[in-house]
């Protein structure tokens, strides 16, 4: 099966959100990042928004620079919510699920953007089969993040475009049909910024190496990497024929272009890639392992 991104579409002009309740179970950075991209496309209104974190201080930030709803309270804002957004650190999952278990069943839907937690193990221990498990990146930061995210059969396509629309505000989005896809995500959109930024570190290093002052090089290599990535993206063509437009016979791309690969780039890229997508799935499989058990009472009012 390949991943898919087939989804139902919205009407002109409506808002999935429209009279949600959105409520965060962790406040961190990139649940401020979702917050800020909901309020700036207008998709929420600071009122429908209810943020938890056990930090005071964190949540006088949020208040007084969004004016949303803030509670040190998990309970209080998983019994608010239309639409829970999880967004604490995996590490304490065993610690909040518990006490969400009886609570989060009021939402219409749970959303997931915790590393490697599959969704089998949010189902059981939060009591609630509507889930929508996500991987964001580092730029969704800023608004231009890659999010890979799936869905279970239980959850009905209303529900699924208002996680399309929450993620979306984040950067793009790609909905895949099957779970298995999210740790190879992990492996490329996920883990990729960093491959990018040590790419980033190096090619600056070099430039020094040259005679560049350190800020000269900077700005060479931000300016050529942004650019490229754009010209990518407006020209359509494929990255190698890019590659070879630039590449004359016996020249110094020619020359560059040798060492990289007799270096064997290509092959530790995908080593590394590799390395990325096994290691996401052995930390699911030891956060299943580890994750709270329910016992086999009904989740309760």
């Amino acid at each position: 099966m390949q991943a898919s991104s087939s989804l139902p579409e919205t009407n002109s002009g409506a808002n999935p959100l429209s009279g949600r309740t959105v409520a965060f179970i962790g406040s961190g950075a990139m649940a401020e990042a979702i917050i800020n991209g909901l309020l700036s496309r207008a998709l929420l209104n600071a009122e429908q928004i209810i943020a938890s974190d056990p930090r005071a201080e964190r949540g006088q930030e949020l208040v007084e620079r969004y004016g949303l709803r803030f509670t040190p309270d998990n309970i209080e804002a998983a019994r608010a919510a239309d639409l829970l957004v999880l967004a604490i650190k995996p590490q304490v999952l065993g610690e909040v699920m518990p006490t969400l278990r009886q609570h989060a069943h009021h939402a219409d839907l749970v959303l997931s953007i915790l590393a490697g937690v599959r969704i089998r193990t949010l189902a059981a221990g939060i009591g609630n089969a509507h889930i929508v498990r996500s991987m964001p990146n580092t730029p969704a930061q800023i608004g231009r993040g890659m999010i890979v995210w799936t869905a279970t059969t239980e959850v009905p396509d209303a529900q699924r475009l208002q996680a399309k629309t929450l993620l979306g505000a984040l950067g793009e989005e790609l909905y895949v049909e099957d779970e298995k896809y999210l740790d190879m995500a992990t492996a490329i959109s996920g883990s990729a910024p960093a491959y990018v930024f040590l790419f980033i570190e190096a090619l600056i290093d070099a430039g020094v190496h040259l005679g560049f002052t350190r800020s000269q090089a900077e700005r060479l290599v931000l300016q050529t990497l942004s650019g490229s990535v754009e010209y990518t993206l407006q020209s359509g063509l494929h990255p190698a024929q890019l590659r070879n437009q630039v590449t004359s016979a016996g020249g110094t791309t020619a020359a560059a272009l040798y060492e990289l690969e007799k270096g064997g780039l290509r092959t530790v890229l995908a080593d590394a890639v590799w390395a990325a997508y096994h290691k996401s799935v052995v930390l699911g499989d030891a956060q299943a392992q580890a994750s709270y058990q329910p016992d086999t009472d009904s989740p309760g009012d």
